[in-house]
């Protein structure tokens, strides 16, 4: 891929220090990530870009360097920067190497699983969306729109902001057509994110993330565990959660519900005690769990099949046929 245009001229308006900590960051990114061939010039052009796109966001703007670099997703910014410039090897990095949190899942392979059940029974339009959406990383879908790669911020991991863009694109389509097209039933825990009011700081997010990382150590039962892989690793929905399972489906949709429930409760209250007075407790979890569950070791391809194998089932799309509904 070619990369896309971008101004040559000096950074106007750094505050002191900032570039200082820009090039600790981009050194620290080059470790991380050796392979990728990015100037310290065109990161720190293409990280300015992403914190004026996070100061002019419509929700909970971000307009502090510091809280922006403190909030930063550092090597999700480096690849997506990379990319932009052509970087070949970040191309490589992001579609078919990445390991987000040391699970083991593929960007492509989340995107294509996303277009079959969008458009299931239609293969030649599977294909095409996630094609199209290739293209629409680096070009911009109509005179005077922003290419989706352009938009990234920062602020969320790269790999999961683009499958809830992919999806809430091909959503729109499909509503755009008069179709029932809506979010995906495991998506309850893993919408658009989106800040909690009044409440942004860096030090409540990372409550959360360190709350919910208890809740699944102490709380979340191998069964739990199980069905979470099932309906976010592999990305089924209820019912081919139900068959698998050899349960109905109800009994999927009641214990998804009372996971929920269960996290959040025990989530606030673990806040509240450190002095977390906010009142949309859910807006957290929307921002931050899908960092969660990509970081938990669990929750990864190889931990959830072995767990699927010990109960003497095969990781889907092996699935049987004949689920039971209630």
């Amino acid at each position: 891929m070619t990369p896309t245009s971008f101004p040559t001229e000096d950074l106007p308006g750094l505050p002191p220090g900032i570039r200082s900590r820009l090039t600790l960051l981009y050194h620290f990114n080059r470790v991380q990530a050796p392979r990728i061939a990015l100037s310290l010039t065109s990161f720190q052009r293409r990280l300015s870009a992403m914190f004026q796109r996070a100061s002019t966001r419509k929700t909970q703007p971000v307009r502090e360097w510091d809280k922006f670099l403190r909030r930063l997703h550092a090597l999700d910014a480096f690849v997506a920067a990379a990319c932009l410039e052509g970087d070949e090897d970040a191309w490589q990095l992001l579609l078919f190497d990445a390991r987000l949190g040391g699970a083991e899942h593929r960007l492509l392979d989340a995107l294509r699983s996303r277009a079959v059940r969008l458009y299931p029974g239609n293969e030649e339009r599977q294909n095409s969306a996630v094609d199209d959406f290739w293209g629409s990383l680096l070009v911009a879908d109509s005179p005077g729109s922003v290419p989706v790669l352009q938009r990234y911020d920062g602020l969320r991991p790269l790999g999961p902001w683009l499958v809830t863009v992919f999806q809430n694109r091909h959503v729109s389509l499909l509503r755009g057509r008069h179709h029932e097209g809506q979010a995906l039933e495991e998506d309850d825990l893993l919408p658009e994110p989106s800040p909690p009011a009044g409440d942004d700081s860096a030090l409540w997010h990372e409550a959360f993330r360190e709350a919910a990382r208890e809740w699944l150590a102490e709380r979340a039962s191998s069964d739990d565990l199980l069905l979470l892989g099932l309906l976010w690793r592999y990305r089924l929905n209820q019912r081919e959660a139900a068959r698998l399972l050899g349960v109905h489906e109800g009994t999927v949709s009641r214990r998804i519900k009372s996971l929920s429930q269960n996290c959040v409760s025990f989530v606030v209250e673990r806040m509240q005690a450190q002095g977390w007075s906010g009142d949309d407790p859910d807006r957290l979890l929307y921002a931050e769990m899908a960092e969660v569950l990509f970081e938990e070791p669990r929750l990864s391809a190889d931990a959830l099949a072995r767990q699927l194998h010990r109960l003497g089932k095969s990781p889907p799309p092996n699935l049987d046929e004949g689920a039971t509904a209630e």
